[in-house]
């Protein structure tokens, strides 16, 4: 209900929008360069969107914002809004039409997102003929564009917790790099903005950077997709023990502290058994995003094997261990996932995970160390009942 209320601001707006406003030829053709723009960029990176998206970490940032934010600096609000619409369209027609992790209704929700984003920003340069000038034009641009960058994140992290429940600032308003991304494309809008007003036989030049950009942000995933587990979305066990190689050096270096948490769901078995695998896939997944919000921001999850699951934490002394391990625990209890079976949707609880702890130097000098004296905490934590945290000074 409250993703058809955006919906229908933003349909509302944007018709208000185009009745209201007033065109010119010039316009005309400034929004007739962008949109073609728009339609050339996706076309040719079509096959990069598309894989970027079946990557699985659902990439929150697209170019887009190169071509809207430029219309929200040379265009009358109507036209702005109905430049914005077009480019999710033909975006949904010939990128996203048919992948099943972007159904309609999400493309129709991000469309709105843009609208009330492309309304807010234009707000702050409305009333100035063109672009604005000087340097209380430039401020007045960079204010436009934060403005336009802060609703659109507050408006997707709003739909981000109401479907996930993502409670973390990573989770609802994404990584630095996707906020990079998003800064970047405002920078190439405002320049496009620029050369239509100025140097109107440039403007297709600003293709090739957004191009590169979009390739470039590709490899960035592929790099990010060979370090993570596909099935958890955490840290693969490779890529988790060379950053904590890496970690180990520099805390023997600062002479530091580094925790290593091990965790083991118990009687995981059970549920493959019953709800069958497919779900508790679905479980894992859950399990490990639990984890990686419970943990501190700067510590890192990684996936050991099976429902094993591992945790370094940079600085921890063996005080602070402990409450980071109870806090995960407790949140594993209090999982309740709806999952999918043969005989219907059914809701997975009750669900317990038995910690182990070990902290260096104390707990060993190398990771194989920690990671073996952490392994026994955890084999303690099963033999003295399960669902509980043991920590070891050595093995």
């Amino acid at each position: 209900m409250i993703f058809l209320a955006v919906e229908g601001l933003a349909a509302g707006v944007a018709v208000m929008a185009l009745l209201r406003s007033n065109y010119g030829t010039t316009e005309f053709v400034r929004f007739g360069s962008l949109l073609g723009l728009a339609f050339l960029q996706a076309e040719l990176s079509r096959s990069v969107e598309r894989l970027r998206w079946t990557l699985g970490d659902r990439p929150r940032i697209n170019m887009t914002s190169v071509w809207t934010f430029a219309g929200v600096l040379v265009l009358s609000p109507g036209l702005a809004l109905a430049l914005g619409l077009l480019i999710y369209l033909h975006l949904w027609l010939r990128v996203w039409r048919g992948m099943s992790h972007f159904p309609a209704y999400r493309v129709v929700y991000c469309a709105a997102a843009i609208v009330l984003s492309c309304l807010a920003s234009g707000a702050v340069v409305a009333g100035w003929n063109g672009l604005p000038v000087g340097f209380a034009g430039s401020l007045r641009i960079v204010e436009a564009a934060a403005v336009f960058t802060m609703a659109n994140a507050v408006i997707v992290a709003f739909s981000i917790y109401l479907r996930t429940g993502g409670r973390s600032p990573r989770s609802l308003f994404g990584s630095g790099d996707e906020n990079l991304l998003e800064v970047t494309t405002l920078v190439l809008g405002t320049s496009t903005a620029l050369a239509i007003v100025h140097a109107p036989a440039l403007v297709p030049f600003v293709l090739l950077p957004v191009l590169v950009v979009h390739r470039s942000v590709l490899l960035r995933q592929l790099e990010i997709a060979a370090n993570i587990d596909g099935k958890t979305g955490v840290l693969n066990a490779h890529a988790w023990h060379m950053l904590g190689e890496r970690e180990l050096s520099s805390a023997a270096r600062a002479k530091s502290k580094l925790g290593v948490l091990m965790l083991d769901l118990d009687h995981f078995k059970h549920v493959n058994d019953v709800y069958g695998h497919l779900a508790g896939d679905v479980v894992l997944k859950v399990v490990a995003t639990t984890i990686s919000e419970h943990v501190r921001d700067y510590d890192s999850v990684g996936r050991f094997g099976g429902e094993e699951f591992v945790v370094l934490l940079p600085g921890a002394t063996e005080t602070e261990v402990i409450p980071v391990a109870e806090r995960v625990r407790q949140a594993v209890m209090a999982i309740e996932v709806e999952v999918g079976t043969v005989s219907g949707p059914r809701t997975v609880r009750g669900l317990s995970v038995s910690i182990g702890a070990a902290v260096y130097p104390t707990g060993g000098t190398v990771l194989e160390r920690l990671l073996h004296v952490a392994d026994s905490a955890l084999y303690q934590a099963k033999r003295s009942g399960r669902n509980r945290v043991v920590s070891l000074a050595a093995a």
